[in-house]
């Protein structure tokens, strides 16, 4: 029974009690929630996205291979992030440019280019709902992310950190949401899996977790498919997710979990984000 019904037959049955009957419901609906924070990515084509909320990262070989042995350098070029000038946000992997020197971790050079955005020391959801409408690209060796890290100050994975999705290589219909902490990281990471009609690149999905206290909840399209609390974890002291958390996009290439990309690999291969949206508390 939902509360809607209850309280309607609470209100019944006071007036019967009283002798007045019961009057018809003329409660007005709840304001529709509106987030604290979004982007909605308009803008002119080939333009940033505001670096009033983003930051792009850059490099490879300094970060060690983005801790996955990825062969993609990130840039701050628009050739790899930029609006497409009709509300969208797209993130593109592409093979480097002929004679580029890009420093990788693995090898010489990086073959490929890619970005990595952040809202680190922007914006951070504390509590609520991170919502991200989204069409990933799919294809061999890539891996496209949306995710969280903590801003508490620990080094990985005492920083905490939440997939609210990744889409790994030649699994196409396959979207993970996995969380990693102290003792549960890489691949002792704590999560579930969701799998789409369609490869998650023929069309756009949201995307989002619910962070409540001691309770995360991941959902595509509004239905959920994992929740996470203290009790699941290898101890309930190492949950570490009552804090701000801040929110990346990137598509990855290669690596230790995708593996490498090969002639079939799509190219340029784009994440294309419509929105993001923060609801409940958090800072900006």
């Amino acid at each position: 029974m939902n509360r809607r019904t209850r309280l309607t037959l609470v209100l019944a049955l006071s007036g019967l009690l009283c002798g007045c009957g019961s009057a018809p419901d003329t409660r007005s609906s709840p304001p529709r929630e509106e987030p604290f924070w979004q982007a909605e990515f308009e803008g002119v084509a080939s333009s940033r996205p505001s670096e009033r909320s983003w930051n792009t990262e850059t490099g490879n070989r300094d970060a060690e291979g983005w801790g996955n042995n990825e062969l993609q350098y990130y840039t701050d070029d628009a050739a790899n992030s930029r609006l497409d000038g009709a509300g969208h946000l797209l993130i593109s992997a592409r093979p480097a440019p002929a004679g580029s020197a890009l420093p990788c971790h693995t090898q010489e050079f990086c073959p490929w280019t890619s970005a990595r955005l952040t809202t680190e020391g922007k914006v951070a959801l504390t509590y609520g709902r991170a919502e991200i409408r989204a069409k990933l690209p799919t294809g061999t060796g890539l891996l496209p992310a949306i995710w969280m890290l903590g801003d508490n100050g620990v080094e990985w994975p005492g920083q905490g950190e939440i997939d609210i999705c990744e889409v790994v290589g030649g699994e196409p219909r396959t979207v993970y949401g996995t969380a990693h902490g102290p003792t549960y990281f890489n691949e002792k990471g704590l999560g579930g899996s969701t799998t789409l009609g369609a490869d998650a690149s023929r069309a756009f999905h949201t995307y989002a977790v619910d962070k409540q206290p001691r309770r995360i909840t991941w959902s595509v399209d509004g239905e959920p498919y994992f929740t996470l609390t203290p009790s699941k974890l290898p101890a309930a002291r190492d949950w570490v997710f009552e804090q701000d958390m801040h929110l990346l996009l990137n598509v990855a290439v290669g690596g230790d979990w995708p593996g490498p990309p090969d002639a079939s690999t799509p190219s340029p291969a784009t994440m294309t984000v419509d929105y993001v949206r923060f609801y409940g508390e958090g800072r900006r």
